[in-house]
């Protein structure tokens, strides 16, 4: 069998779209010649209605014109009437010729143009005539049309009566009110016709549309079953083709629209590029903007990837290593863009590559999350390696997967060796007290479901030997469903923590300098104690000792040297007692020792013990020595019901009075002791004393010194007295003042005395109340010793603005002589400012009178104790004259305390004393001014 050659793909190609394409070119022309015909029906309606129009607007017009013409009986209006009846003649000449078997179609153009249809129109109104003129909607027009037609020969009838009576005067008697009544009564039968022509004209259009809509259905309905018969048989013979085009331009089309993937393709045949529309979202570009070559693609690479992108292109062209690389591309706004770049070469029979193609996909928020998770990972990292706590990371298996460098250090093993092992065998942990080891976190956690405290007071046992104290909790990992993934244990060193407990333990109840206990500490074991001794009825005894002069050594010698004295004191100190006694120092050179069930005699021994031992110890510092004595307060802890403060006040009471008796001493304790609840009672003084300052209960009287002998300066001349007000009586300052002395209060009180009289004496002078000559103030033996109180009373005089002069201050002979040198360099400094001076109690000292050539005094105060008796006692008046007579040969002015009556007054001016004060002069007064009423100053 001969086969010829085969077809080529062109013809192939050619007869395969003409069989598939001309059905549906038949279609397409049968449905455009149907709709020509229904547009030419449609028009042709269109037209006769149109027509109909005309015709009807024509004969209204003549039948007008014809009236017109019966009043006028102008010939203008008559030739009017015959043009526009001719429309309806021409469209009456057009029908008739078409309604015969044989039209003569020109006769009819020129019919239907009379009618002034539109030329272009008149084929379309034959056509219709000669086609639809036998339907029903058509033939009724036609006979509407036809009627229509005799009524318009009427008119023309009598549009010829009319115009011949008027032009002919023809018949003479013509009605032409008649005619007009004709002419109207024919106008309103044609009215009705026409509009029943135009709804059937109207219906016929419709009628047609209708039915030209069926038929044109119809034929496509026809014509698409032909075609679907006619073309089924391709489309069996191509269907898996087709089938498989579809489902691979299927996947091409969601792979292209829906995958986030740029597509590419060069072909380097043609040299053309292709990139799909994500290629350029991914890179934001306009389609104005994309690349035309591979090698502006390659310029959008970023300069560190560039170098591994062509190789591997090489590669992959050469040897068709799979091409597959990440790398950043830079978008339109100069940023790059992280991509994932894969493609394919395709090569012709001789290898040569001929196109290459591929997609590009946006990983840049995998490397943005990579990049974070490793951030997060290298923060997680460094604060595991930074935190100063161990961490073990295990799974719920309690194997080890991680360790810390802390927890590397602590157990000793390493973070690659522990890996895989198990935990208890990388953590050994026991029990601190009772050695056992502790139960396993990883199981503990399981069965809690939540974090573990292991304990504080735990053991690590480290991997080469030894032990750490550590405090441990272990706590779950959990997945993103909440199930446990594994278990951290976080423990921490406490080793220092406890040496620091214990350091601070230490030194919270411990003497730094000495290494004894310290007063916290010492009065919280006496409370123990004295509870012991009321309840078990167990003797216990508290010495208190005080070493004598070490001021001494501080002066001489340094603070060092004193330190290092009360250094040795406290060891010496706890090698004379046992090891359950409680030695403690109290502060400053004060030592207490608490004897635990010590009877009453043997605390004395151990107190004269203790005192011989520190005056037999040798204290050398450099190159001085000294001898250290000590005095030493007994006292014994019964069952009476005494705190803790009673029993330390009146142990220091007994110290104090065993430093009266002579120091270097022990003194007992006995409940009916007077010398010591004396010294107790003042002791009870310093207290009442600094509530008195702070509530502001001192109080300032004043007592008049009158001139007996000399000419009295103006303005008052007083001592300024000090009283306390306390439960609503007044304190004599010989109650308090010893007190004051004793415990070093007396400064603070002659601030307050120098303050609170500076202050009355400025509202006197404000006030003008009284004019004071001189006001004389005593200042005690610690005040002169105090350096800073000259500065203090200058300051209050610049504060309060009063004249120095006015104000003299007295002091005590005894202090004077006490410290010859420094009284002199005080009074003189204050003397600079105008300050005067006067000695107290003089006579005391008559031993020695030398010493007045050396004190600037201004006023010598015999001592009342002279004074009250001199007229009675001849020796009292003999001191009193005596001082007189020293008085006026050094120049210096005397007073007499204690002046209780007149005759004592008397002799004291016979004498030459050139001042008396006492009640015979005036008794003391509360010192106020003004409206002042308070001592708060």
């Amino acid at each position: 069998m001969f086969v010829g050659p085969p077809l080529s793909p062109e013809r192939v190609g050619a007869r395969r779209l003409f069989r598939l394409a001309w059905p549906f070119v038949g279609i397409v022309a049968v449905l455009v010649l149907l709709f020509g015909a229904s547009m030419d029906i449609l028009s042709a309606a269109r037209a006769y209605v149109g027509g109909e129009g005309l015709w009807s607007k024509a004969q209204k017009q003549a039948f007008a014109t014809l009236e017109r013409y019966t009043w006028s009986r102008d010939p203008a209006d008559h030739r009017a009437f015959l043009r526009e009846i001719d429309v309806s003649l021409g469209d009456r000449a057009a029908r008739a010729e078409l309604e015969r078997r044989d039209p003569d179609y020109a006769a009819t153009r020129d019919g239907f143009l009379r009618g002034r249809n539109h030329p272009d129109d008149v084929p379309a109104l034959v056509r219709l005539f000669r086609n639809f003129s036998r339907t029903a909607d058509f033939a009724e027009a036609v006979a509407i049309w036809t009627r229509a037609d005799t009524l318009i020969d009427e008119a023309v009838a009598l549009g010829k009566e009319i115009h011949a009576h008027i032009a002919d005067a023809t018949p003479p008697d013509y009605d032409l009110a008649a005619a007009r009544a004709r002419l109207v009564e024919l106008d309103g039968r044609l009215t009705p016709l026409e509009n029943a022509f135009s709804q059937a004209l109207g219906e016929l259009s419709r009628r047609t549309r209708f039915l030209l809509n069926l038929v044109i259905a119809a034929i496509a309905v026809v014509l698409v079953a032909f075609a679907v018969l006619r073309t089924r048989r391709l489309l069996l013979e191509s269907d898996a083709f087709e089938r498989a085009s579809k489902r691979s331009e299927a996947r091409f089309e969601r792979a292209v629209s829906d995958s986030s993937d740029g597509l590419w393709e060069w072909d380097r045949v043609e040299r053309s590029l292709y990139l799909s529309p994500h290629f350029y979202e991914l890179l934001d570009l306009e389609a104005t903007q994309a690349p035309r070559e591979p090698v502006e693609i390659f310029a959008r690479v970023h300069p560190q990837d560039r170098a591994p992108l062509l190789r591997l292109l090489r590669r992959h062209f050469r040897r068709g290593v799979r091409f597959d690389m990440e790398c950043r591309l830079r978008r339109r706004d100069g940023d790059h863009a992280w991509v994932r770049a894969r493609g394919h070469a395709e090569r012709d029979d001789s290898g040569r590559v001929v196109r290459v193609g591929g997609s590009i996909a946006d990983i840049g928020d995998r490397k943005r999350a990579e990049a974070q998770l490793f951030a997060e990972k290298e923060r997680a990292q460094v604060t595991l390696e930074s935190i100063g706590d161990a961490v073990v990371a295990t799974d719920v298996q309690g194997s080890v997967e991680y360790l810390n460098p802390v927890a590397e250090a602590l157990t000793g093993w390493t973070n690659a060796q522990a890996r895989g092992l198990p935990l208890a065998g990388v953590c050994d942990i026991l029990d601190e007290a009772t050695g056992a080891p502790v139960r396993d976190p990883v199981e503990a956690v399981l069965r809690e479901r939540g974090t573990v405290a292991l304990g504080t007071k735990l053991l690590l046992r480290r991997r080469h030997g030894g032990s750490t104290p550590i405090d441990e909790t272990a706590t779950p990992i959990r997945d993103r469903t909440g199930e446990i993934d594994g278990v951290v244990l976080v423990f921490r060193d406490v080793s220092r923590e406890r040496q620091y407990s214990e350091t601070l333990s230490y030194q919270a109840s411990h003497d730094l300098l000495t290494g004894l206990v310290n007063r916290h500490e010492f009065e919280r074991r006496l409370d123990q104690s004295l509870q012991q001794a009321r309840l078990s009825q167990r003797p216990h005894a508290l010495l208190y000792i005080d070493l004598d002069q070490f001021k001494l050594v501080n002066d001489t010698a340094g603070h060092a040297a004193g330190d290092e004295l009360l250094r040795q004191i406290g060891k010496l100190l706890q090698r004379q007692v046992r090891e359950n006694d409680t030695i403690a120092r109290l502060g400053g050179d004060e030592f207490a020792v608490l004897l635990d069930n010590c009877p009453p005699e043997a605390a004395l021994k151990v107190a004269h013990k203790l005192r011989q031992s520190i005056a037999e110890h040798p204290f050398h510092f450099g190159q001085r020595s000294f001898a250290v004595r000590a005095s030493v307060g007994l006292l014994d802890l019964g069952a009476a019901p005494l705190t803790r403060d009673d029993v330390l006040g009146l142990a220091d009471a007994a110290c104090y009075v065993a430093k009266d008796q002579g120091r270097d001493r022990v003194y007992r304790y006995h409940p009916d002791d007077a010398l010591l609840n004396l010294r107790r009672g003042e002791m009870e003084w310093v207290d009442r004393l600094h509530r008195a300052l702070d509530q502001g209960r001192l109080r300032l009287y004043r007592q008049e010194i009158l001139a007996l002998s000399t000419i009295a300066p103006a303005g008052a001349h007083f001592e300024v007295l000090l009283r306390l007000e306390e439960s609503g009586r007044t304190v004599l300052p010989m109650t308090f003042i010893p007190a004051a002395e004793r415990y070093g209060l007396m400064p603070l009180i002659d601030r307050w005395v120098l303050r609170a009289t500076l202050h009355r004496l400025a509202v006197a002078q404000e006030l003008g109340a009284e004019r004071v000559a001189l006001c004389a103030i005593n200042l005690s033996g610690a005040s002169l010793a105090d350096a800073d109180f000259i500065h203090y009373a200058k300051e209050q005089f610049r504060h309060f603005r009063v004249a120095p002069s006015t104000v003299c201050f007295e002091i005590t002979e005894t202090v004077a002589i006490a410290d010859l040198a420094r009284a002199g360099e005080f009074m003189q400094q204050l003397r600079d400012i105008g300050c005067r001076f006067a000695l107290d109690d003089f006579g005391v000292g008559m031993s020695s009178l030398n010493y007045l050539k050396n004190l600037p005094v201004d006023f010598l105060k015999i001592d009342g104790a002279f004074v009250k008796d001199m007229r009675h006692d001849r020796i009292d008046r003999a001191m009193v004259e005596a001082i007189a007579r020293v008085g006026q040969v050094m120049g210096k002015a005397t007073i007499a305390e204690m002046v209780e009556d007149a005759a004592t007054l008397a002799d004291a001016r016979a004498i030459g004393i050139d001042y008396a004060q006492g009640y015979a002069v005036s008794r003391p007064r509360p010192f106020t001014v003004g409206r002042n009423a308070t001592d708060r100053v």
